[in-house]
């Protein structure tokens, strides 16, 4: 059982397969976060569906564990393992768009910077996240949230087929039409019941957009806060902006004293007519002292890799935690202000992230992804640069969690979500938890796939659920928007997302 076994791998496929002892073994086992050190047996770089299908059988004859690398942002590290299989997706970025349909075809290791260059140049883009280096595969399993989320709902929204490989070692497409229960899960629920090969995405036209960044003391949180929730409510669902809270970066804008202090940001893009931009931007404006801004046409690209110097540099320590607000509260901000003094380092990044708009159009049960029916998803993703700062950085972004989870859902945004956050996937996964351990023990009852933030099968004799046709979820552009605003404080009275058409 030595390096033998990896011989027969090698004959089955055309990829490279690299283990200890070869020359590029040390860099193909590191992923995006520099805390995770692992050694997996071997790591496959993919060149082809057909080396998928030869892995997992393989993997699966021989009791190896797998993981999944795609873009290999995953903050728990979940795209490496010790001792086992690395299926490394990197050589796989093709994006193949068709304009005159408004569809694109996604190879596995694309990153949204990958997408959005190919589909810019047509004048098209879907919901991609806020960092350019992102994968497009592991954003869209766990939902997908970006600017474009109130205007054109999550990625996994605008998701319309993929290509899969089982844990059996069989291929399948899944679709509204094909194999409708495992499109269902894969919209939400991650990498639990496949090797994705290749997705399918609707377009939307989005080219030149206008895009804002303002800074503010962040002492003065809880005040443009308080602005910013009933500004981003009463917008159209083409203003899509995030309230932050950072460290000053070192941008020309900013004046040079607040380089390093903390500070509360508004960041985000108009994607509506260009000559109006600048108005939709004054109400902020006018929220407090402005520290220092920008405001500029951009294309949509453009502004999607704007703060990967910043918050997408391979190689740092980094630790996450993230919620889902029903509303963002005043109590939520004063502890946003209260843990801003700690952020370890301008990499770090707590955001509120707006998904209200066509990700509310869309019901619960429709996809995966069940919260549907809150309006902020905040991050918090501390990056530094010092593994001996680890402890304490750890120790912050946890106690900030603890105080800001008070006011909170159950559940998290999955893909902000670190690796001991096993213990809160019923809670993240909601109301559809049950249909997804179901849906596991049918598509993956050995739980091969579990090196992820996993679903366990469902006891076996369980029926997997249907998916009930009359909610199928497929966004409409011209639907109307989002009228109403929430209060600081006040819980909402009805969920505006449940039966509703899509």
């Amino acid at each position: 059982m030595g390096s033998d076994r990896f011989d027969v791998l090698r004959e089955q496929v055309r990829g490279q397969v690299m283990q200890e002892g070869d020359a590029e073994y040390e860099a193909a086992r590191l992923v995006y976060n520099g805390m995770i050190d692992r050694r997996p047996a071997a790591v496959l770089r993919v060149s082809q569906v057909a080396d998928v299908l030869a892995a997992v059988r393989f993997a699966r004859g021989m009791g190896i564990e797998v993981a999944l690398r795609g873009g290999g942002h995953s903050a728990p590290g979940f795209g490496t393992v010790d001792g086992g299989l690395v299926l490394d997706f990197s050589a796989r970025r093709g994006v193949r768009v068709d304009p005159a349909a408004r569809l694109a075809r996604v190879e596995p290791g694309a990153t949204w910077a990958d997408f959005n260059h190919a589909t810019h140049a047509f004048g098209l883009a879907s919901t991609g996240g806020i960092i350019g280096s992102t994968g497009v595969a592991g954003l869209t399993l766990g939902g997908g949230i970006g600017y474009l989320s109130r205007k054109y709902g999550l990625s996994c929204d605008n998701l319309v087929s993929a290509d899969v490989v089982l844990a059996d070692g069989t291929f399948v497409i899944a679709s509204e039409a094909e194999n409708g229960d495992l499109f269902w899960a894969l919209r939400g629920g991650s990498g639990n019941f496949g090797v994705v090969t290749s997705m399918e995405f609707r377009l939307h036209p989005v080219d030149m957009v206008h895009v804002g960044i303002m800074f503010f003391d962040a002492a003065m949180g809880a005040e443009v806060g308080a602005a910013y929730r009933e500004w981003i409510a009463a917008e159209p669902e083409e203003m899509g902006a995030f309230l932050g809270f950072h460290q000053g970066p070192p941008v020309p804008f900013l004046p040079e004293e607040w380089h390093g202090k903390p500070v509360a940001v508004i960041a985000g893009m108009w994607t509506g007519d260009l000559d109006a931009g600048p108005a939709h931007w004054q109400a902020m404006l006018d929220a407090g002292q402005v520290l220092g801004s920008f405001f500029a046409p951009m294309p949509y690209p453009a502004l999607n890799i704007m703060f990967d110097g910043l918050s997408g540099v391979p190689g740092l320590q980094g630790y996450w935690k993230a919620d889902f607000l029903r509303t963002l509260s005043d109590d939520a901000l004063r502890t946003a202000v209260a843990y801003a003094p700690g952020i370890p380092s301008v990499h770090s990044a707590n955001h509120f992230y707006p998904i209200d708009g066509a990700v509310q159009r869309v019901a619960p049960g429709a996809t995966a992804f069940a919260y549907r029916d809150v309006d902020f998803a905040p991050v918090i993703a501390a990056q530094w640069p010092d593994p001996s700062e680890n402890d304490r950085n750890i120790a912050w972004v946890r106690e900030y969690w603890t105080a800001l989870h008070e006011f909170s859902e159950p559940g998290g945004y999955l893909n902000f979500q670190d690796s001991d956050d096993q213990a809160r996937i019923e809670d993240t996964l909601g109301s559809n938890y049950a249909r997804l351990a179901e849906l596991k023990a049918k598509y993956d009852p050995d739980n091969f796939f579990h090196v992820n933030q996993n679903i366990k099968p469902a006891p076996a004799g369980t029926a997997a659920a249907a998916i009930p046709a009359e909610r199928p979820a497929v966004l409409q552009a011209e639907a109307a928007p989002k009228e109403t605003s929430q209060p600081g404080n006040a819980p909402r009275s009805a969920n505006p997302a449940e039966g509703a058409a899509t």
